[in-house]
This record gives structure tokens, sequence and C-alpha cells, in this order.
């Protein structure tokens, strides 16, 4: 793919904006910066962007609001800096659709490394979709999950949205169905990272993914609870 990815930074500190900004930009990317929702929001309505890097502490509408409302209406993948206390706006950011989260202070390296992880797990054009070895679409219960196109259909044959963080964590659950996943493996298995104590990142995603796909979220019949164990992908896959 020839088009530089262009990353948005929301964030009312000029400095970090600046200092960001300048630091992907030598990693290869296409960035643009935002001081509040009301500058984002204006930049979304006239340009194209692969990935916002949302701070959580803003003037005006926060990020948590902003991520809500970016949710209504986009898939977009975010990812959230939050503050290193904030443990609880964290686990909020994650429910809301965020898609993962760094927390500040944080090493620039991580920054990239992070940002890469979800661009990667977003798919890309249509062109690399072609050229992707094999059909790769698997069936569940009536559900058809395309892993190129990235796309998951129900049983009445309607496109489901989900986000990136969904769309992995579905994605790992069906290529390891009937096997008991702990935590910490769906974190590697859907975000390549290991967790860290008290990570509830996991269940947030999963607690959204059910509300998508179980005839009743609150008696989950497809991703059961483990209990200290993990989770558990109960219906039978077949590839198309």
């Amino acid at each position: 793919m020839d088009r530089m990815l262009h990353l948005l930074i929301v964030d009312d500190d000029r400095e970090i904006r600046t200092l960001t900004g300048q630091f992907l930009t030598r990693h290869g990317f296409r960035v643009t910066t935002a001081k509040d929702g009301e500058e984002m929001q204006r930049l979304l309505d006239g340009g194209r962007f692969d990935l916002i890097v949302l701070d959580l502490m803003l003037p005006g509408d926060d990020g948590l609001t902003l991520c809500r409302r970016l949710r209504a209406t986009s898939t977009i993948p975010i990812l959230m800096l939050t503050a290193m206390a904030e443990d609880t706006d964290r686990i909020v950011g994650l429910e809301l659709g965020a898609d993962d989260y760094l927390t500040k202070p944080f090493n620039p390296r991580e920054l990239v490394a992070r940002i890469k992880a979800v661009l990667r797990r977003t798919g890309g054009s249509e062109e690399e979709v072609a050229a992707s070895p094999g059909n790769r679409i698997l069936r569940f219960d009536g559900w058809k999950l395309d892993l190129n196109r990235r796309e998951l259909w129900s049983p009445a044959e309607v496109l489901v949205q989900l986000t990136a963080g969904e769309f992995d964590l579905l994605a790992a659950f069906v290529e390891h169905p009937r096997r008991v996943l702990t935590r910490d493996q769906l974190l590697d298995l859907a975000r390549g990272r290991s967790a860290v104590p008290f990570d509830r990142s996991i269940d947030v995603q999963v607690s959204r993914l059910r509300r998508k796909i179980e005839v009743d979220a609150k008696d989950p019949a497809i991703i059961k609870t483990v209990r200290s164990g993990g989770y558990l992908f109960t219906p039978a896959v077949t590839a198309l």
C-alpha cells in the first residue's frame, strides 16, 4: 500500500502534540493534530484518517464522551491515552469502544508499537485483501466471519459492525474453538502483547462482543465464562 497512513492526535497539551507528531512522522506516518473535540470533528468532517490517538482529559467534551460519539457512527480505530491512576476510566473507554489504551507518561516507541499493532489488526486496502492467501472465511452457529475483509455477517446475512478490538477477539475465539483460553492467552492472541496486573480489557471486550452475537448477553451460549479459567467458545467452526 503506497498511501501513507494518516493519524489524528487529539490532546490539549501543545508540547505533547508537537513532540508526538514529530516522532510519529519520523516513523513514516502522516500526522494531523487537534487540541479538543471540536477541532477533531472539523478535521474528521474534512478528511480521512486511519487511527485516532485520543487523550482522555480534554477541555470541553472529554475523551470518553468523544469516544462514545465516534463509536455511534464510525469504526475508526481509537487508541486512548489515560493517566496512570485512572484504571476505571481505561475500563470505561474500552467499554465505549476504544481499541487499546496507553498510560501517561509513555515511551514514544511503545506508542508507535501500539499504533502499528492496532492498524495491523484493522486490515488494509481492497488490493491487500485480494492478495491475501485463501478466502479465510469461517462459519459458526450460522454466523460468517471473513478474516480477510474483517467482516462479520449474522445468520440473517446482516453485516455487524465491530471495532478492531472486537474483531480480533472474535477471531481469536473462532480460530481456537472449544478450548478454554485464559485472559492472558486472549490478550496475546488478540493484541499481541502480555497482560499487566489487574488488566480487565479482555473482560470488557468479551462483554461488548456478547451484546452483538449472543441471543441473550446475560446468559451467553456462544462465549461461556469458565470460573477461574477464562473463556470457552462453544460452537463448532467450519471453513468455507
